[in-house]
């Protein structure tokens, strides 16, 4: 199992670009599942998720054909003929995501079997929402054995109100409307940039949607979708990291291929932090030389200050001259890096909903383990600034959705390595006589 060492102290100086963004490439790869021609998608990181996905879809049937190269971040997806329509609980236990496929396949095949992806670190995520979403279209659900089947001769349109926003729910029906009868009416969606990613590449392949990026999402049905080529958005999560990360360490860093539109609420809460920055269409520099004054944060949906960015911006407040107060309004259970981070130093206190982080606590090394994709983030930021040498373990959270960041931090200067465990030599084969 894979670790990452790093040595604290050092300024992050220099250029960092930004991956596409796991979280729009993942219900975009599921879209390809409407079409029996293929979708081509483009800027797609190169992650664990990604992975996953296209393992899930392949095992369907699909094509799944990866770029080399120059073209490595390309992918082709041709679902010409979907032989099995069913997502098993092998593919789909190490990825909420999954549940993507659901509203696609029962849209295109007019059945669908999907493995309920079982418990999930930071809380619950349940697909009951997508359930009750695909029911007002027409399907008939099963729960059967850990596994939701639903079918239909054709889905027909109707008027969904969710009952709290979800990003992936919102995602799968808009997905399953595209193919319905008639027009479906969406109310209390999400209003996510993914969302409106998704959205762009299903009409590129024909679908007619209006209202992707607000609350109210109107879809007409169409018969058939085709082929398209799409550019996935950049990853606002990674460039808040990293953003993150040049401020912690006093650096300067220019943050390119991202797109500040996406990033409002983090920049404005970090410019009442303290944080000096410069943004431009495609980037956004940031100076870390000011101090930090202690701000409270509360997560929302979007355009308020995403649950992803919180346990990165929970490292930057141990480090801000006086208290913040962090609360947690999306997962019941996202503040498990807070006793690592503890072990580094920080003085970090949980009261149910809320983290009370006290700052300018100096952090020294410790070995701490990652429990989540975030967690992980964090315990990055965390070592960036320690005092001596951190161990990061199960980085595997961390390779889920950040793309060769060891790399891309050793470039502006962290001092930071992946050790793995030593697996035991491969006897050699024997020459053929």
């Amino acid at each position: 199992m894979d670790k990452l060492v790093i040595r604290g102290g050092e300024p992050l100086l220099g250029t960092i670009r930004v991956s596409g963004a796991k979280n729009a490439a993942l219900p975009c790869m599921a879209a390809a599942l409407l079409t029996d021609e293929p979708v081509i998608l483009e800027n797609i990181p190169q992650v664990r998720d990604i992975e996953t996905t296209r393992n899930l879809l392949a095992a369907m049937g699909a094509e799944v054909e990866l770029g080399y190269g120059r073209a490595q971040h390309r992918t082709t997806i041709h679902c010409k003929t979907l032989a099995a329509p069913e997502a098993s609980y092998e593919l789909v236990k190490t990825m909420r995501a999954s549940t993507l496929v659901l509203g696609p396949l029962v849209a295109r095949c007019g059945h669908a079997r999907v493995s309920l992806p079982g418990g999930c670190a930071i809380g619950s995520r349940p697909i009951d929402l997508h359930i009750k979403g695909l029911e007002r279209l027409g399907a008939k659900i099963t729960q059967d054995h850990g596994y939701v089947e639903a079918t239909t001769q054709r889905l027909k349109g109707a008027e969904i109100v969710f009952d709290k926003i979800t990003v992936t729910g919102t995602e799968d029906l808009l997905m399953a409307a595209t193919l319905a009868e008639g027009e479906t009416i969406m109310r209390n969606c999400a209003r996510e940039p993914e969302v409106a990613d998704l959205a762009a590449l299903l009409n590129k392949m024909g679908a007619k949607i209006e209202g992707a990026g607000t609350s109210t999402v109107r879809v007409q049905g169409v018969t058939k979708l085709h082929g398209a080529r799409h550019r996935i958005i950049p990853d606002r999560i990674e460039a808040g990291t990293f953003i993150i990360a040049a401020v912690l360490t006093a650096g300067d860093l220019n943050i390119t291929g991202c797109d500040p539109q996406h990033l409002g609420a983090l920049m404005a809460k970090l410019a009442e932090v303290g944080v000096k920055s410069k943004q431009n269409s495609d980037s956004v520099r940031v100076m870390g030389d000011n101090p930090l004054t202690a701000s409270d944060m509360v997560t929302e949906e979007y355009p308020g200050f995403p649950t992803d960015m919180q346990a990165q911006f929970m490292a930057l407040a141990t480090q801000a001259e006086g208290t913040s107060i962090i609360t947690e309004n999306i997962f019941e259970n996202r503040f498990m890096h807070a006793q690592e981070l503890t072990r580094m130093g920080a003085n970090i206190k949980i009261e149910g909903c809320r983290a009370i982080v006290r700052g300018r606590s100096p952090l020294s090394a410790a070995a701490v383990l990652a429990s989540d994709l975030r967690a992980s983030a964090s315990l990055v930021l965390a070592a960036l600034v320690a005092d001596g040498e951190t161990i990061i373990d199960r980085v595997y959270h961390l390779d889920r959705g950040y793309e060769n960041i060891e790399e891309k931090l050793r470039g502006v200067g962290a001092q930071i390595r992946r050790i793995g465990e030593m697996l035991p030599r491969k006897a050699a084969t024997p020459a053929r006589a």
